[in-house]
């Protein structure tokens, strides 16, 4: 029929319907109307004839009940289905559910129909998938829908498929409590008496989910069981002797460990009966991770735990059982530590075992491996003996590796199977590295990988040349030793006769140019690139060939550009012939393995090389361009980005070019819009960002053509899902990463994609700093897109490139943000943005409440560094505790140090801006910093804390005095500290108090002088690491001097302070040294200028050696006063000639240049 004819035809049906007055010939015409709306419907629900639900809506709304039955007879199975389908593509408009909610009873009425019939099931599906959308929209219907699924159920004459999908809508449902409590009394009151008597085991395990269900929605945040009587008949079915019923309560409690609430104390001995299979004891345990009395009260259970993974072991059945002992490893190892022993001599036994499945061996070494991790001390304590057994095995297990002759020359790489017992083990020999650190592994690598390379058997070697890859990590520290003999051993190997071994030597070379940079390069620089330049002439084998390019770019990006540069004219020779013959193989065969990874390894050398790469410009560039204008195809997306990269850091090293190579990048993708998962797209993000950097304020011109694809980056969304342990099994996708978080729920996040997002991010804070208020126009949308990624938890670049561009936008979003970051690195981050806000914003910028906020959360910071600093000190009480503790103890004190220094640098900008009137908010954590200054604390919060109170006086000038009880005689002690940190800070505020605390502290001042001269009195006052601590004494002493010397004979010290100069080390301190220096010649002081100013060349001497040693910035107003101290000199030819004779060459030259610079006006 014509479109136009049917649309008559359509619009006529709906008039007769609505006008028809016999209700037979009525009833007809609904008929015809019902069956062209369901041909009309596709078989995904889309309904190509609108106008029908409209005028359903209409007759259902109508007063004249005839049209109500018009609609009831017209509401079909495929209406049911379009409407469903709408309604779930609204979803979130309440508005439309609303207006559908007359139409529900009818819904449910037509799906009841439906399960009578038995016939399709596609109704009782829609209701599912309404149930689990809009939950809102069913309400007013629930307790029908819920008596239908319940009787659907219970109807064991029913197909089971059809008693599986109703349980399926009331697992959906469960949170969504029935609308009166004797409804809701007889729904739960159905279920359990469902769990005890059903017979069929699929059905049996749904309704068991349907009741765990309920029962965890209805105990509340506090803990309290809304639902007693599910206990109960968990405790009934766990003594049942009915074995089907043991194993509901079973399902159940490990569904719901949580299930006893805040009643649980008082069913400990009770719950002890349940516990008679692991899964649930693991997940109850588990759950309670950091409840030790808990865990203690269960302890006794362990041995028998152990005994029945054991023997779940031995009949090698379900490996559930082995699995809940990695997660109790990974949760709570202490739980274990009295069964360490036995456990680790089962896995072992196990992992021993090579006629034992490869599954279960890897999940014992998973056990150990996992231990290592979380319990390192315990291990090497306890466990101990069997390290000298597991990494030989481990090592063994790196054998097992496939024979494959098409492997060296495949032009395609694909991720090796992680299940394969080579790369299991490899893994495992990292994380034992770094769990259980070098002094316990690296004597048993020594022991073992000399023989493993004089093996014959190629596998062997190999898997000795992985494993140095691998430990690089975990034994830096005692590897980096021992570096010489190491690369005696892996250097002959790049010439091995297999070529996998190759492979194995390109990757440990590459491996440890990472790992040991830049100390690795200056030793062994004329080994390695020779060495590696011969793997790259191996053409036939592509894989090795690239390989060795990749080590060459490891090599290359931390080789100092010295020592790099002299090989530059072999390497390039290399690179540039490899160029020009994969570039002619990609022609005539396709292949681009190696030529992907020459584009790569030349813009490394081209990065480190700088200007030193010119030469190479002219020849490489007409190849590189053609490669970006013409590698169009899908397949090599990767080849053109990563030459896009190439071309963008050769033009780098021609700087002239820049504006050339952006306008081809440009003109190459004029469409400016990539697909999100395109590879190209990060590398010409970092390729505009690079070229931003050169260009300067000329990059302006770009930024509305590359702004677009940086902000959909930097905005790109981030997918989650929550999957239970059913759905996890059989997940094996690299983009993806799990963690679990109990109760059988897993969270999971798409990791591909998240480093480009951080890059664009850290783009966008590249041309804000280049451009500065070029860049204006597009910081409204920067702020907008970046400050909700200050509290994106999913990768710790995003947070850390979000901070950094905040301004007077975000002080209160950055504050949430640094309140809840749980990541110390990014948190120091965060810590130093806001405290530049500050600084940049000024007094003001933070209004009441937020600074109520900020001493709210600075108050949190510092009781959280003081109850670590209590942590580490239980740990060191710890029985397992070790020196390779203390190395982590030590580590993590650094981080609080990290952070106790960023919280002094909010406070230093606070005062800077706000000066004595922060001292109220200051108030509220001055006892922090009082308790800092104690003598038991460290010399780090001795040195922070000092630091705080030397702002206090400088900033907030005489009114310092009312904290001066609390820093004044910490402060007059601590110059003689041992500490050359807290020396130094305590002189600077011996100093700061001089110039700026007035005469109320004249009397302190001169108390502090004695102490002072003794610290620039030492004999080690100058050596490397007490020199900055004197030259900040030898400051204080001169600001006494100058700005509070009531209480002292000032020129009875001057003979000792000339006799301390000069000083050149301290920038910030010089000048004051110096400018009081001129203060004195200026005045003609005889002290100072000598008889008949005899000292004039000796105070010239000074001068000349600070402008020798740029001690004083040429900005400095002090710079001037030398110089015309100098030039006035200059009139007395003789006087002068007698200084200058008196200087060295290098002075006499920074003097001469100094003069020359600042000519006289």
């Amino acid at each position: 029929m014509p479109p136009e004819a049917q649309a008559q035809f359509k619009e006529q049906i709906l008039l007769s319907v609505q006008n028809e007055q016999t209700e037979s010939i009525r009833g007809k015409v609904c008929e015809v109307a019902a069956e062209v709306a369901r041909n009309l419907i596709d078989d995904d629900g889309n309904n190509e004839w609108p106008e029908f639900l409209q005028f359903l809506f209409q007759c259902a709304n109508s007063p004249v009940p005839s049209l109500k039955e018009n609609a009831l007879r017209m509401f079909t199975f495929q209406a049911v289905r379009a409407i469903g389908a709408f309604i779930i593509l609204h979803d979130t408009e309440e508005n439309i559910q609303k207006h559908f909610s007359e139409l529900l009873p009818a819904i449910i009425q037509v799906i009841a129909q439906s399960v009578e019939k038995q016939g399709d099931d596609a109704l009782l599906k829609v209701l599912i998938e309404l149930a689990e959308s809009t939950p809102k929209f069913l309400r007013l219907q629930l307790e029908t829908i819920m008596e239908m699924c319940m009787k659907i159920f219970s109807n064991e004459d029913m197909a089971d498929s059809w008693r599986q999908l109703a349980l399926e809508v009331l697992v959906t449902l469960a949170e969504t409590a029935p609308a009166t409590v004797q409804a809701q009394a007889q729904f739960k009151e159905q279920i359990l008496l469902s769990v005890q008597n059903e017979q069929t085991e699929s059905i049996r395990g749904k309704v068991c989910e349907v009741a765990a269900e309920v029962a965890r929605n209805l105990i509340d945040d506090d803990g309290n069981n809304e639902w007693p009587e599910f206990l109960q008949f968990l405790f009934q079915c766990a003594n049942s002797p009915v074995p089907s019923l043991k194993e509901n309560a079973l399902r159940m409690f490990t569904s719901v460990p949580r299930v006893f609430g805040n009643q649980q104390a008082n069913y400990l001995h009770l719950i002890k009966q349940i516990f008679q299979a692991v899964r649930a004891i693991g997940a109850f345990i588990i759950l309670h991770d950091t409840e030790e009395n808990i865990q203690k009260h269960f302890s006794e259970l362990l041995p028998a735990i152990i005994q029945v993974i054991a023997q779940s072991v031995e009949k090698q059945g379900d490996d559930a059982l082995l699995k809940v002992l990695i997660e109790l490893a990974e949760s709570t190892p202490k739980f274990l530590r009295l069964q360490l022993e036995t456990i680790m001599e089962m896995c072992m036994k196990i992992f021993s075992n090579e006629d034992m499945a490869d599954s279960w061996r890897q999940l014992a070494l998973e056990v150990l491996v996992t231990l290592a991790e979380t319990a390192p001390a315990t291990v090497r304590k306890v466990g101990g003996k069997y390290i000298a057994t597991l990494v030989p095995l481990v090592l063994k297990m790196m054998t097992d590796i496939e024979e494959d002759e098409k492997w060296s020359f495949s032009d395609e790489i694909f991720d090796e199977d992680n299940d394969s017992n080579n790369v299991v083990a490899e893994s495992a020999l990292d994380r034992l590295a770094c769990g259980l650190g070098g002094k316990t592994i690296l004597p048993q690598i020594v022991q073992n990988i000399p023989s493993m390379l004089s093996n014959s058997d190629w596998k062997y070697r190999h898997a000795a040349l992985m494993a140095i890859s691998a430990v690089g990590e975990g034994c830096h520290k005692q590897m980096e030793a021992i570096l010489p003999q190491i690369m005696d051993g892996v250097i002959q190997y790049l010439q091995d006769p297999h070529p996998r071994v190759r492979y194995a030597a390109c990757n440990a070379v590459g491996q440890m140019s990472t790992d040991f940079a830049p100390i690795f390069e200056k030793k062994f620089h004329d080994r390695v690139i020779p060495g590696l330049l011969m793997v790259l002439d191996d053409n036939a084998n592509p894989r090795i060939q690239a390989h060795a390019g990749a080590a060459l770019v490891n090599f290359s990006e931390d080789c100092p550009k010295n020592i790099l540069t002299p090989y530059l004219d072999a390497i390039m020779a290399k690179l540039e012939s490899i160029l020009t013959a994969k570039f002619q193989e990609l022609v005539e065969k396709g292949t681009k393995l190696v030529l992907e990874q020459v584009v790569t390894t030349i813009a490394s050398v081209a990065d480190t090389c700088e200007e030193q790469f010119v030469t190479y410009y002219d020849r490489l560039m007409p190849c590189l361009k053609y490669i970006i204008q013409n590698a169009n195809q899908q397949e090599h997306k990767m080849l053109r980005g990563k030459t896009i990269e190439c071309v963008s850091l050769i033009g780098l090293a021609f700087i002239a070019d820049a504006s050339q190579v952006m306008d081809m990048l440009l003109k190459t993708h004029s469409e400016g819009d990539l697909p999100d998962d395109d590879p190209q797209t990060s590398y010409l993000i970092s390729a505009w960002a690079r070229i931003c950097k050169i260009l300067g304020k000329q990059f302006e011109q770009y930024l509305p053509l590359v702004m677009g694809p940086v902000l959909r980056t930097a905005a790109m969304q981030t997918e989650v899902v929550f999957l239970d342990n059913e759905d996890m099994e059989g997940m094996d996708d690299v983009d993806w990463e799990f963690i679990s978080l109990g109760e059988q729920q897993n969270f999971g996040i798409k990791t591909a994609g998240l480093e480009d997002k951080a890059s664009a991010c850290e783009m966008l804070v590249c041309y804000a700093r280049e451009l500065k208020e070029g860049f204006a126009d597009y910081a409204e949308e920067v702020v907008r897109l970046m400050v909700p990624m200050l509290k994106y938890y999913f990768h710790d670049g995003v947070r850390t490139a979000a901070a950094a561009r905040m301004w007077a936008y975000i002080c209160p979003n950055l504050l949430r943000a640094i309140d809840t970051e749980p990541e110390s690195e990014v948190l120091l981050e965060l810590l130093y943005s806001l405290a530049k806000c500050i600084e940049t914003l000024g007094a003001g910028c933070l209004a009441a409440q937020p600074m109520a906020e900020l001493l709210r959360i600075l108050d949190k910071l510092l009781n959280k560094h003081f109850e670590r600093a209590v942590a580490r000190l239980e740990k060191r009480k710890d029985e397992d505790y070790d020196e390779v503790v203390e190395e982590q103890l030590a580590d993590e004190g650094n981080e609080d140090v990290h952070t106790l220094s960023k919280i002094a640098d909010i406070l230093h900008a606070l005062f800077t801006t706000h000066k004595s009137s922060f001292f109220p908010y200051f108030d509220q954590i001055c006892g922090h910093f009082v308790k800092l200054l104690s003598p038991e604390r460290s010399w780090s919060d001795h040195q922070w804390a000092l630091c705080v109170f030397d702002d206090v006086i400088e900033f907030g000038g005489p009114e310092c005095a009312k904290y001066q009880e609390y820093f004044l005689r910490p402060m007059i002690q601590y110059v003689s500290d041992k500490s050359a940190e807290v020396r130094q800070a305590a002189a600077y505020g011996c100093g700061v108090l001089g110039q700026y605390g007035g005469e109320a502290f004249a009397q302190a001042c001169a108390e502090a002088l004695p102490r002072l001269m003794e610290v620039i009195n030492d004999p080690e006052s100058r050596s490397f690491e007490n020199v900055n601590p004197t030259e900040n004494a030898i400051s204080a002493v001169t600001k006494i001097l100058k700005y509070n010397n009531k209480a002292i004979n000032v020129d009875e010290i001057l003979p000792h302070w000339l006799s301390w100069l000069p000083v050149v080390e301290d920038e910030d301190e010089a000048p004051y040294v110096y400018g009081y220096l001129c203060d004195l010649i200026e005045a003609n002081h005889v002290a100072v200028l000598g008889p008949n100013n005899a000292n004039l060349p000796r105070l010239i001497s000074f001068f000349a050696e600070a402008l020798y040693k740029d001690a004083v910035p040429t900005n400095n107003p002090v710079m001037g006063r030398i110089l015309s101290i100098v030039r006035q000199i200059q009139n007395n030819e003789s006087m002068f000639q007698a200084c200058i004779n008196a200087l060295t060459a290098d002075q006499q030259q920074a003097l001469h240049e100094a003069l020359r610079a600042q000519p006289t006006n």
